[in-house]
């Protein structure tokens, strides 16, 4: 049985201004070829998990896809109207204890003045083994220095784009060395993020993850779950963090909107330890989060 699937049209006016959303079949085309979207990969996009109907963090969501929005210079995305639809889509997977939702902002058909969005739900997979028996990691270069956010705000570093070629080659390139997924190095040597997931690192009774200003998407998981660290007795700290830093720590982590935390089993071949307490105790806060 195939899982369910529901999609919402959100409406611009001719200044791109959302003025509500629509009800749409997502088995019929909706997005036309010309659309910048499929063209350019010109637009946002933000995947918002769905605990048994209950949007968790969606403020944060939103607030990070006006961020990347206003980093493309697209109209800024109402956060009422775009809440209201995300909370019809979760409505409609209330009878699924773990779901997710897609917002995408696009500039629209080329040569067009009017946006195009939309919001689509389905039901999570299945990622228990993950969460559990844990990943195992590839280093990556990201051919971009640190600070390249900083010298260079043009490469969008930091901005959640429908631009995902690199970030799908990556996850390509994991696979090949037979790994589950891969984290990104800058060429300076410092440790950022995974294709789809934020770093989070135990040393000690700390719990630590890059910045956001290396030009890495700020993390909605990871801010949830430095604000839960002290539950475990923990704290979280943001600093700069090398591969030595990785292969020195207690445990690891990627963690995102739907996978949750998936401890890092080994990182280029090499055993890495498993926190199998805290990562339980991680994945049942997520799963839980009524936020």
């Amino acid at each position: 049985m195939s899982a369910p699937e529901h999609l919402v049209l959100v409406e611009h006016d001719v200044e791109g201004h959302a003025t509500g959303w629509v009800a749409a079949d997502p088995d019929l085309p909706q997005v036309r070829v010309t659309d910048v979207a499929a063209t350019r990969g010109d637009g946002v996009f933000e995947t918002i998990s769905i605990g048994s109907g209950h949007p968790q963090a969606l403020a944060a969501h939103l607030e990070r896809f006006a961020r990347s929005a206003r980093m493309l210079d697209l109209p800024e995305p109402d956060p009422t109207v775009w809440a209201d639809a995300v909370r019809a889509l979760a409505e409609l997977l209330a009878d699924h204890e773990e779901a997710w939702v897609k917002t995408v902002l696009t500039r629209g058909v080329e040569g067009q003045p009017l946006p195009t969005g939309w919001a689509y739900g389905t039901v999570s997979g299945d990622f228990r083994r993950e969460r559990t028996d844990g990943i195992d990691v590839v280093l990556l270069d990201r051919g971009l220095r640190s600070d390249a956010a900083t010298t260079s705000p043009w490469l969008l570093a930091g901005a959640k784009t429908l631009s995902y070629a690199v970030n799908r080659a990556a996850a390509r390139e994991a696979a090949r060395r037979r790994a589950d997924d891969a984290l990104f190095v800058s060429s300076d040597g410092l440790l950022l993020e995974g294709p789809t997931s934020t770093l989070v690192v135990r040393r000690g009774t700390e719990l630590l993850t890059p910045p956001a200003a290396l030009g890495i998407l700020p993390g909605t998981t990871q801010v949830d779950l430095f604000a839960a660290a002290p539950d475990w007795g923990l704290q979280g700290r943001v600093t700069t963090l090398t591969p030595a830093d990785l292969a020195a720590a207690d445990a690891a982590w990627l963690v995102s909107s739907v996978r949750h935390a998936a401890p890092v089993r080994s990182v280029d071949g090499v055993e890495s330890a498993i926190d199998a307490e805290l990562s339980a105790a991680m994945n049942g806060f997520l799963r839980r989060r009524l936020r």
